[in-house]
Order: structure tokens, then C-alpha cells, then sequence
């Protein structure tokens, strides 16, 4: 009996791998005896200029081969006019190697440049750059000020949100599910804000060959179904008691808002690195604004548990506090494929977080989720995040 198990485990063992097989031996002849039936048409290359620096008394470009063939660097210009460049660590790239190509160039700050890069072919490429501005060199008093700046854009309105909590905790259970989805609300905005921005990073920093729209597409679903599993986990595991659950569900929206907001602090150095930002009194209050709303996410499920300030607190800085992070990283050492990444990764933690809520709105007795407070909720949470995203 134990011999015929064995026998039949190891016929399903081979079933599964006998296909598998003949696909790595397919694969295998067409890249070896059979590549001549991939040889159609001419491969073209493609030079992606990923980001360039103004330092003293030089331009510098951070390029990478992104096309099918390799390439060699031969040539660089300043508005359409040749200047001589070194490239390191040297002027062959393969796919996707980079390299850095340093043009001696007296550059003035503010003005315009049309940086190009030609290859042995004579194919060039071209990178505009609106306003020059001196690179980010990574110091003290630089490190204090994206601190103090994701310090307003990120704690400190979070912080203010959360103090909505007393008056949540004493309204009705209506009421209070209108809260929950006016949570749903503000997480759906930001959702969609995160993939709108992470697809225009891919759009204009990252080479068609990424496909930026399906790299997007792909990391939301990987983040939504890995949190969801381990969200899920942390929900069941609370839901022995009343006082936990809340608080679970509170952390899942703090770490889905604190990766919106790296993601936003990502763009923010980056902004000021490139010298296309301004940072006046009208842009703080309008970003200050706007993320207050996320303490209001917070503050919604923790109202239904004890009042535990040294939790709501360690909320608020797991929702803000990223972007902190987000702005040195993006001012000091900004990738954009870094950036797309993290955005995404955001927006599948928050599509996750609106199925917790959803969830819970429906346990508590709202069992088809089409209550007047649900629906209005919704619709105001989605509203006032708009009418907030205005004044950034």
C-alpha cells in the first residue's frame, strides 16, 4: 500500500515537471541552434539619460543602455553644441549597464539645457532640463532641512488629525460608520494619487523597455496580496479581543499611509534637487492640509478601543515619519525606479487597508454596505481629498 502512494506521488511529481522541462528546452534551443529564428528585422539601440547633475564647473549624466545591443558612448553636447566628456568607468555599455558621463561645461544657474549623448551609430539622445541647479551635496544643515520639512509635511499634520479622536468616540454607531468610511475614502484618493504619480515618474525618467505602466500594475498587486495575507493574519489574530482589533486595524492604516507618504517625500527631495520647487508658506500649508486627513484614518478605528495615547501617538509617527526618509533619499541619492517602486508598493498597501475597513463597517451590522452613511462617507472622504490635492 505504502509502495503504490509512493508510486502514484511520483507520477504527480513527474507530471508537473516533464512540461516544465520541455520549456526550458525550448528556451534553450531558441538562445543556442535555433537563435537564427530570433534574428528578425534590425535591433535598434536606446540610450536612457536618467539624471544629471549640476556641479562646479560641470554636467553630469547618468545614462543607461536600455535597448537590445550594446552600444558605445562617442559624443556629448550642451544645447545641440559638441563639448568634450569623459565616461566612466568606460564608453561600452552593455544592456542596462550605466555610466557616467562628466561634461566640463560652465552651466548658470536657472537657465535652461538641452544635454545630449551620441552613440558609435550616430544616433543621439536627449535630455531637456528646465532650470539648472546645483546638485545636493549630502551635509548636516541639508539633512536638517528635509527633516524639518517632512517633519510638516508628514508628522505634524498626521498629529493634528488624530486629535478628531475624542470626538469620534462619542458619536453614534451611524455616525461612526461614516467616519470608518470616510477613512475608506481618504485611503481610495490616496491609492490612486500614489499609482497616478509612480506612472508619471515611469513616463518621463524610466526607458520604455520597463514597461513602467505594467511594472506598476504588477508591484500594486505583489503589495495588495502580500499585506492582505499578513494583514489578514494580524486581524484574526486580534480578533479575540475587542480592544485589539481596533488597534491592528489602526497600525495596517499607519503603515499603508507612512508608504504613501515616502513615496511623497521621494518626490519632494527629488523636487528640490532638480531646483523645480519652491517651498513658500502657501505649498506647507497646502500639503499640511491635505495629510491631515490622514490622521483622521487613523484616529476612526482607534475610537472604538481604550483610549491608549502612547499607541495613537506611535500611529501618527509610523504614518509620518516616512517621509522624512522619503526626502533624503530622494534628495541625495533619487532613483527613479526607486521611486516607482515605493509608490506602488503605497497604493497595493492601501487598496489592502479599504478591504479591512469595508470589512469591519460590515461585521458591525452594515451587512450590504449601502447605508447612507456608508455611501455619503465615501463620497465625502474621496471629495475632500480632492479638494485638499488642490491647494498642493
Amino acid at each position: 500500500m505504502e509502495l503504490s502512494n509512493n508510486s502514484s506521488k511520483g507520477k504527480v511529481i513527474a507530471s508537473g515537471i516533464i512540461p516544465f522541462a520541455f520549456v526550458v528546452l525550448m528556451m534553450v534551443y531558441l538562445f543556442g541552434p535555433g537563435a537564427d529564428l530570433l534574428d528578425l528585422g534590425v535591433p535598434l539601440p536606446e540610450i536612457t539619460i536618467e539624471k544629471v547633475d549640476f556641479v562646479d564647473s560641470e554636467i553630469q549624466a547618468t545614462v543607461r543602455n536600455t535597448g537590445p545591443i550594446s552600444v558605445e558612448v562617442v559624443m556629448a553636447d550642451v544645447n545641440d553644441r559638441i563639448q568634450p566628456a569623459a565616461v566612466e568607468p568606460d564608453r561600452f555599455l552593455e544592456r542596462y549597464e550605466t555610466a557616467l558621463v562628466r561634461i566640463p561645461f560652465e552651466w548658470n544657474t536657472a537657465e535652461p539645457y538641452t544635454i545630449g549623448i551620441t552613440i558609435e551609430d550616430g544616433t543621439r539622445f536627449e535630455k531637456e532640463i528646465e532650470a539648472a541647479a546645483p546638485a545636493l551635496e549630502l551635509s548636516l544643515d541639508l539633512a536638517i532641512f528635509f527633516a524639518i520639512i517632512g517633519t510638516y509635511v508628514g508628522i505634524i499634520p498626521v498629529m493634528i488629525g488624530l486629535l478628531w479622536l475624542p470626538f469620534i468616540k462619542k458619536i453614534s454607531k451611524q455616525k461612526y460608520h461614516f467616519f470608518l468610511a470616510l477613512t475608506a475614502g481618504l485611503l481610495l484618493f490616496l491609492a490612486f494619487d500614489s499609482i497616478e504619480e509612480a506612472i508619471d515618474v515611469s513616463d518621463e525618467s524610466l526607458a520604455g523597455s520597463f514597461n513602467g505602466t505594467l511594472l506598476v500594475a504588477t508591484v500594486v498587486v505583489l503589495s495588495f496580496l502580500g499585506l492582505y495575507y499578513s494583514g489578514d493574519k494580524l486581524v484574526k489574530k486580534a480578533d479575540s479581543s475587542k480592544l485589539a482589533k481596533p488597534v491592528a486595524i489602526a497600525l495596517m492604516i499607519s503603515i499603508g499611509i507612512g508608504l504613501h507618504n515616502f513615496g511623497e517625500g521621494l518626490a519632494i527631495g527629488a523636487a528640490v534637487g532638480l531646483g523645480s520647487i519652491a517651498f513658500s508658506t502657501f505649498l506647507i500649508v497646502g500639503f499640511a492640509l491635505h495629510n491631515t486627513t490622514e490622521g483622521i484614518a487613523i484616529a476612526a478605528p482607534m475610537s472604538r478601543g481604550k483610549l491608549m495615547l502612547g499607541k495613537l501617538a506611535a500611529m501618527g509617527m509610523i504614518a509620518g515619519t516616512p517621509a522624512i526618509f522619503g526626502a533624503w533619499i530622494g534628495g541625495f541619492v533619487y532613483s527613479p525606479f526607486t521611486s516607482v517602486i515605493f509608490l506602488a508598493i503605497g497604493s497595493g498597501a492601501i487598496f489592502q487597508v479599504i478591504i479591512v475597513i469595508m470589512k469591519w463597517i460590515r461585521d458591525e451590522g452594515d451587512k450590504n454596505l449601502s447605508s447612507i452613511s456608508v455611501v455619503s462617507g465615501f463620497a465625502v472622504g474621496m471629495l475632500v481629498m480632492y479638494l485638499t490635492s488642490i491647494l498642493v
